[in-house]
């Protein structure tokens, strides 16, 4: 089943997000498969949030965060868990919001051209799966609230995919 997001104009970021979930769940409907929904979920953000250069998730694999499906230019493969926004999110469990990735001690310039950057960890059930991982090219693009409205895209995610044996 396919379903075309509709633009999202929203006069507000918690507004934007309620509006996103519902599409999200739309794209989702019917559907378990882990692979297929990260795919669709990067798709839709890209899509429909404005201001990005990049969105796509990293996966765990072994202690590494390896490049899983996303929308963009083509980006860095792997990722140790000590360096950059996406390892420190992963090793820290916790959303992290850069306003400038330029003065992130250890970022990783995958594309010159981010300027801010936002981090989710995806984690199942206590166990780190891996980040969402969101760029763009403007400076302090993300927000707390940004953050918040993400972490329950990722929740979603989480409650419609069969995460039971995710590739490890």
């Amino acid at each position: 089943m396919s379903h075309t997001p509709a633009a999202i104009t929203a006069a507000s970021i918690p507004d934007f997000y309620r509006q996103l979930h519902q599409q999200l769940e739309a794209v989702l409907a019917g559907e378990s498969d882990w692979i297929c929904n990260l795919a669709q979920t990067a798709a839709l953000i890209m899509e429909l949030m404005p201001g990005l250069n990049w969105a796509g998730f990293y996966l765990l694999r072994h202690d590494t965060l390896v490049l899983g499906p996303f929308q963009g230019r083509v980006a860095c493969t792997r990722i140790a868990l000590d360096r950059g926004v996406c390892g420190a999110a992963a090793s820290r469990r916790a959303s992290l919001v850069v306003p400038d990735v330029h003065s992130f001690p250890g970022h990783i310039a995958c594309d010159p051209r981010s300027r801010s950057e936002i981090v989710v960890p995806v984690i199942h059930h206590g166990r780190l799966l891996g980040v969402l991982d969101l760029d763009s090219p403007l400076p302090a693009r993300f927000t707390d609230e940004d953050a918040r409205g993400l972490e329950g895209v990722v929740t979603r995610l989480l409650e419609a995919s069969d995460v039971s044996h995710p590739p490890a």
